[in-house]
């Protein structure tokens, strides 16, 4: 057999990122199934060796050697038999390789489809049990290559090679061959045909992935993010909160000598990350979500319309009251720091100078909570089953009044 089947057999594996003996299983399936096209009537006689380090490629036909007419393709005669193999007896099995070469076009066509389709099927379902867990998570992968015009970065994670587009690399960061970077996996598309790993550096998750990979206290749930808010190479706030009173989670995020936050740093390439406490308190978290820039005092109401999501239930408005030197940092540069708080707290924020007049909106009315709820509804039901029993004992009053009065 010519070597170059051999080295398009290993090229086959290497590009399909699947095993040589798997390859080589699916070739045996495919030229098994071609040959028994050409002798229907030897289903069960066909044997395939394939050896890449002897090179051998033979297809044989097995058959029995009879002594009289043969009654298909399964059978031969003696006489033939011999002359192929000078030691062949009645009752024996005679193997005779088959010339591939006469097989034709349309079976070696459909051997060719069949096998390159279990390979797409191997691949799809090797890079769907690889890729399916690390769904919502961050992978460590190395660039190599990187196009000049389009700039999308070609990445080697696990021995499967995947793509980082433009849109989805943090902004101003120059990605070179040989690298090693983290991404966020969002989600895998196309699953039933050829399964496209989508990829990206600037999804918020990403820096809560890795503040979890730095942050212990995060991973292990003794810190919680709340929220996050980012604009991918520029600005993230995150807002966590501790569930141990004994644990600082500003402090648990920083690390010591800042060595945890800025490994993320570095990570982002220089993004700035602005940690926030959380607070049950919408004036409080408006407040510290508003961060470098001091604020005065936060006026909070509700509107009663969706302003940023789809659903009909009300909104959290606010004003945000700050010293009037300290506006355009409140605002931040074309409006970045207004606009990660708004998303950090979900709430609608319009910030003010103490030097501005303004209409005071009406304050948020105290919010209900479930046991306030419970215990005004038990107070009702008390009310009401009070109310009853007076009706009844007022109603009995005449009766028993004209009962004296018989007696």
């Amino acid at each position: 057999m010519d070597n170059n089947f051999f080295e398009a057999l290993a090229d086959l594996g290497t590009e399909n990122s699947v095993d040589a003996a798997v390859v080589i299983e699916k070739v045996k399936t495919a030229m098994q199934k071609a040959a028994q096209r050409m002798y229907p009537d030897c289903k069960e006689c066909i044997r395939v060796d394939i050896d890449p380090e002897k090179k051998i490629f033979d297809v044989v036909l097995l058959q029995e050697i009879v002594d009289d007419e043969p009654y298909n393709d399964s059978e031969v005669n003696i006489d033939v038999a011999r002359t192929i193999d000078p030691n062949a007896y009645v009752g024996g099995t005679l193997e005779r390789k088959l010339d591939i070469s006469k097989f034709g076009r349309a079976s070696a066509q459909s051997a060719k489809q069949s096998i390159k389709g279990d390979l797409r099927d191997i691949n799809r379902d090797r890079i769907l049990e690889k890729f399916e867990p690390k769904v919502k998570d961050i992978i460590t992968a190395t660039i190599t290559q990187v196009e000049p015009g389009r700039g999308a970065a070609t990445l080697m994670y696990d021995k499967t090679e995947l793509y980082l587009l433009r849109q989805e690399q943090i902004p101003g960061e120059v990605l070179k061959e040989g690298m090693t970077i983290k991404v966020y996996v969002t989600d895998i598309a196309n699953r039933s045909k050829k399964p496209i790993i989508k990829l990206s550096r600037v999804h918020r998750d990403l820096v809560k992935r890795l503040f979890e990979l730095e942050v212990p206290e995060i991973y292990d749930g003794t810190v919680v993010v709340k929220s996050i808010s980012r604009e991918a190479g520029s600005r993230s706030k995150i807002a966590v909160q501790s569930l141990d009173p004994n644990v600082d989670a500003i402090g648990a995020c920083i690390g010591p000598k800042r060595s945890r936050i800025s490994a993320i740093v570095k990570e982002l390439n220089g993004e700035k990350i602005d940690i926030i406490p959380y607070s049950e308190d919408p004036a409080e978290f408006i407040s510290r979500a508003l961060a470098p820039a001091k604020v005065l005092r936060v006026y909070v109401t509700e509107e009663e319309h969706d302003s940023y999501e789809n659903d009909n239930s009300p909104r959290i408005s606010a004003i945000a009251v700050v010293p009037h030197d300290q506006l355009s940092l409140a605002i931040g540069n074309k409006g970045q720091n207004a606009k990660l708080a708004a998303k950090l707290t979900g709430c609608k924020i319009d910030i003010k100078s103490d030097q501005e007049q303004f209409e005071i909106p009406a304050p948020l009315p105290k919010q209900e909570t479930f046991s306030d709820a419970i215990d005004e509804e038990e107070e009702l039901f008390a009310a009401e089953e009070t109310a009853v029993e007076e009706t009844a004992a007022e109603e009995a009053a005449p009766a028993e009044d004209a009962a004296a009065d018989a007696e």
